[in-house]
């Protein structure tokens, strides 16, 4: 449903299909702080190019991939990772 898909489906598709949402919503932050879900990456960067955004997620990946192993919320800003427990 691109665009028309409610943050209450996009948290249930996660939940079913073990996956962690992207986002910059902070709405998912809210729904994460009262449930316990979705698993979260939460890009707190402000306004950023595309390409900006790639290469902040490519030189993070490992780190991002690691901190999910333990971790259900991960926020990534242009200078640091932080791992919300």
């Amino acid at each position: 449903m691109k665009n028309r898909t409610t943050d209450n489906e996009i948290v249930a598709i996660a939940g079913r299909e073990n996956r962690i949402v992207v986002s910059k919503d902070a709405d998912f932050v809210q729904t994460f702080l009262v449930k316990g879900e979705p698993s979260l990456l939460l890009i707190s960067t402000g306004n950023i190019t595309n390409a900006e955004l790639e290469t902040l997620l490519r030189k993070n990946l490992s780190g991002i991939e690691g901190a999910f192993v333990a971790n259900r919320f991960v926020e990534i800003t242009r200078d640091v990772m932080i791992i919300h427990e």
